[in-house]
């Protein structure tokens, strides 16, 4: 079909009983996107460019090798000011035409792409290449229109070839799949250049580079990148699991075997999906549709449990692979919607919608009864996207007040002086210093276009796809020749008869203009309620149920047995923990192996759960003007102390040790005393300033270059004695929280702060606010009228809690996970599970040094910014209510 109509034949299909929009309130929200996409972008700009990142807490850029290494997520930055080159779409879609003029001759004099730095192939491809393309494409339509752009002589496209051709060593390989990384000016040259030693790569690493690769070689005629791009495309689908038709999440580049033979539609394997059929979109060859087809049957035949989509295994699709579903899967209604599969993206964006109203955002990861798996929230786009094009599909305004409940949420809980935060843990709402690229990227163009009339958009969108980080290519590459040869598989292999080759009639579809409502109310429900988990599959036949992690007993020999049967080694550590060990080529039997891989699961579980019953991480809120609330920072606990009730308090005084007798206790008196960490135990420290009359006290941590980013956080131990005596609250903070707050001391002699278990609302925290006095050493009044605070503290011990990696059968060579202990109560923190790093947005931390003078000079620039926008931000709220 022409494929143009894809996307039109659903849009409108059908009727909401609910309250439509009216046109005023849609242009208000429309507007007020604008106005958050400036005050992201403009932050950016002023404060971060050229670096490729803005760092929103700090009012700095990010630049790589200056700031602390954060791992994999780092293979993002290659010095190319990453932003600006990733926003250019998005500012012509906004009718921003001077802005992106302006913008594009930056990139063209400042940009450079020859540094030598190594970058992955696959966010640089999908980031930089796909930015350079969106923005060549975005700079041809407005030449052509007659007004703007008439300088332009094909820049931005020179710019992406020589990319292009930067990212081409990467695909020397024997199976045409690219290595994750590449040196930008060296290529692949092995362990000199720090590449060419990989051996392993993610699903959607290797398959998302069509689009991209394919609009180079049509834009310029030169065929040599969409060739690569095919047939790494080729091999992937030759690699495929024939039964099940399913791929797993990570592959040898050089033997073509499954590393991960875990299968869903999340992270490493999501836009590999996306990809398949958005090349048929872009390009109209029937055979990226047929392999999407077959793909997408096995994915609702066995990924599919709507409103759930669980991984399991390729080779034993019916046998689960994990309990908890990641928050890139929220792409997945969208491309339902284009597949044309209406009811399933109903149902999943329900859910997905019902999680984000009960955690404030979607959570990294998310278990199925709808708790906190991973904490963390990188303002990812996906769920938005997934919004517009049910929006698109349907017309129903239940969607629009779901993008109102996405901006409402950001302007609430994200939005700091100098940009947006990235939430660091949505329990608490403290932040990370991250404002990653994709969200300029990706998030502004899907809200803007759900609130926008048509005469809103400068020009028409269903001329162009989306690629998976929203950037604009335009369908007319169909019709650019190329050389590829189409190679065809037998009728047998690709038996495509289940589907239609065209989008469903709606109308048809949904005939009751209810049903949508009907789907939505029992999902709803469910979240609210949380489900119970689906009892593990097994198969016939093999007697008793295996043993079970919550049954364990490390002294019971009938349990050792059972482990040794399935493959799983325990190990006695000097520190009285127990450590587990599982090599499954050791188990007696496959089943056996596979139940070692369930116990190994379940035991990670239950050592997560009982963190998560035990001390979560608490928030410190900066409260005075000018922050009014939009810092939060992310503190550990203490196992000693009251409850942390809400409460508001000043902060006051330079770190003192807190280890011996305070001398000048009427300057603590009443307020929180700032402790350095070191030299003698938290509840002595405690107990120091709770006899000086203080009301609570932040410990911040002594080694530099410390994070939450990147460390885990942990609970402050007692002495070993009875520490009923402590009444007070003491909090944790790493050093690089802790500098945040010392700087804004530092500028404003009296800071005041709340200590809560998660950060309040912007509103209420301005309704707890007390003017504070002033005094030499920046000492306040009590908060409350008897002097005495509410609050209460937990917090970390000095040892990091036990870090558990996630299992499965095929990762080598062996899987490990400590058992609970039974005396010692695990922090609330997050296991340090590995992400796959480059799927649709990847990530994750470690940490640095700060440098003083760079960072006062930073927190001057903020706290400049800070007074400009404190107008803008009175009026927002206003907005809101």
């Amino acid at each position: 079909m022409p494929l143009v109509l894809l996307l039109l034949m659903l849009f409108g299909a059908l009727c909401s009983p609910g309250q439509a929009m009216s046109r005023e309130e849609k242009q208000r929200l429309k507007n007020q996107v604008v106005e958050m996409f400036d005050h992201a972008y403009q932050n950016y700009m002023d404060h971060a460019y050229p670096a490729d990142e803005l760092m929103p807490l700090t009012c700095r850029g990010r630049v790589r090798g200056l700031e602390p290494s954060r791992g994999d997520i780092d293979d993002a930055l290659g010095k190319f000011s990453l932003t600006l080159i990733d926003t250019l779409d998005t500012l012509v879609l906004l009718n921003k035409t001077t802005e992106f003029e302006d913008a594009v001759r930056r990139v063209l004099s400042d940009v450079r792409l020859d540094n030598d730095i190594v970058v992955s192939v696959f966010e640089t491809n999908i980031r930089v290449l796909g930015g350079l393309l969106g923005g060549h494409s975005m700079a041809v339509m407005l030449k052509e229109g007659g007004q703007h752009m008439q300088w332009y002589q094909d820049e931005l496209l020179h710019m992406a070839k020589d990319l292009g051709l930067r990212l081409l060593p990467a695909f020397n390989t024997s199976s045409g799949l690219p290595y994750p990384r590449v040196n930008l000016k060296h290529g692949v040259r092995g362990p000199e250049t720090r590449t060419g030693t990989e051996t392993d790569t993610c699903t959607a690493c290797a398959g998302t580079i069509i689009l991209e690769f394919a609009a180079l070689s049509r834009f310029t005629g030169d065929p040599v990148f969409e060739a690569h791009a095919r047939r790494a495309l080729d091999f992937l689908w030759e690699k495929r699991q024939r039964n099940s038709n399913l791929v797993g999440t990570t592959i040898n580049i050089h033997s073509g075997e499954w590393v991960r033979r875990d299968s869903g539609v999340g992270a490493g394997i999501d836009s590999y999906y996306e990809y398949l059929l958005k090349a048929y979109v872009l390009l109209g060859d029937d055979l990226f549709l047929e392999r999407f087809n077959i793909h997408y049957a096995s994915i609702m035949k066995y990924i599919s449990q709507p409103p759930l989509l669980l991984d399991v295994h390729i080779h034993k699709p019916l046998l689960p692979a994990r309990t908890w579903m990641d928050s890139l899967l929220a792409f997945f209604p969208g491309l339902q919607v284009l597949k044309g599969d209406i009811r399933p993206a109903i149902e999943t964006h329900e859910m997905l919608y019902q999680v984000t109203k009960k955690h404030n955002f979607l959570p990294e990861a998310f278990t199925t009864d709808f708790r906190v798996h991973w904490a963390q929230h990188p303002l990812r786009p996906e769920f938005a996207e997934s919004t517009y094009f049910l929006y698109k599909a349907t017309g129903d305004p239940y969607y629009l007040e779901a993008g109102r409940t996405i901006m409402d949420n950001l302007n609430r809980f994200a939005r700091v002086p100098c940009g947006f935060a990235a939430m660091k843990d949505v329990r608490t709402g403290s932040h990370e210093d991250r404002m990653d690229s994709f969200f300029l990227a990706e998030m502004f163009k899907y809200l803007f276009l759900l609130f926008a009339e048509l005469d809103d958009i400068p020009f028409d969108v269903e001329d162009y796809v989306f690629t998976t980080e929203a950037h604009l290519l335009p369908l007319s590459l169909s019709m650019a020749p190329h050389s590829s040869p189409k190679v065809m598989k037998s009728d047998e292999e690709l038996d495509d008869s289940n589907f239609d080759w065209t989008c469903p009639n709606t109308h048809l579809l949904f005939p009751d203009p209810a049903f949508p409502r009907i789907l939505r109310e029992p999902i709803r429900s469910a979240v609210d309620k949380s489900c119970p988990r689906p009892a593990p599959y097994r198969e016939p036949g093999m007697g008793r149920p295996p043993l079970r992690a919550q049954d364990f007993m490390a002294n019971n020999p009938e349990h050792l047995e059972l482990l040794r049967r399935m493959g799983v080694s325990l190990i006695h550590l000097k520190d009285g923990r127990v450590q587990l060990v599982q090599h499954a080529t050791q188990a007696v039997s496959a089943v056996a192996a596979e139940d070692g891989v369930r116990f190994m699961q379940e035991m990670m579980e239950l050592s997560s759960q009982q963190q998560k019953e035990q001390l979560p991480p608490r928030a410190i809120q900066i409260v005075s003007h000018p922050f009014f609330g939009r810092v939060v920072l992310t503190a550990g606990p203490a196992q000693f102390g009251t409850d942390l009730s809400k409460s508001s308090t000043g902060v006051s005084g330079l770190p003192y040790s807190g280890c011996s007798e305070i001398v000048n206790a009427e300057y603590i008196q009443g307020h929180i005393a700032l402790l350095q960490r070191g030299q003698c135990m938290f509840a002595e420290k405690a107990r120091h300033i709770q006899k000086a009359g203080a009301i609570g006290g932040i410990v911040v941590d002594d080694n530099e270059g410390s994070s939450s980013d990147t460390a885990p956080l942990f609970q402050m131990a007692g002495d070993g004695r009875s520490t009923d005596d402590i009444t007070l609250p003491l909090l944790f903070l790493f050093h690089k929280e802790g500098n945040i707050l010392l700087e804004a001391l530092k500028e404003y002699r009296e800071v005041e702060v709340l200590l809560s278990d998660k950060a309040r609302d912007r509103g209420v925290t301005l309704s707890l606010m007390v003017p504070l006095c002033s005094s030499p050493l920046g000492s306040c009044q009590p908060l409350d009228e008897n002097g005495q605070s509410q609050m209460s503290t937990v917090e970390l011990d000095e040892s990091a809690p036990e870090e558990v990696s996630p299992v499965d059968e095929d990762t080598s060579p062996a899987e490990e996970v400590s058992a609970p202990k039974e005396e010692v109560k695990p922090a609330e923190a997050e296991p340090a599970v590995a992400q796959p790093q480059e799927d649709r947005d990847s990530e994750k931390e470690e940490k640095p040094e700060e440098d003083t003078d760079s960072s006062s000079q930073s927190v001057d620039e903020l706290l400049a910014d800070w007074r400009e926008d404190l107008e803008a931000f009175k009026q927002m709220e206003k907005d809101e209510l």
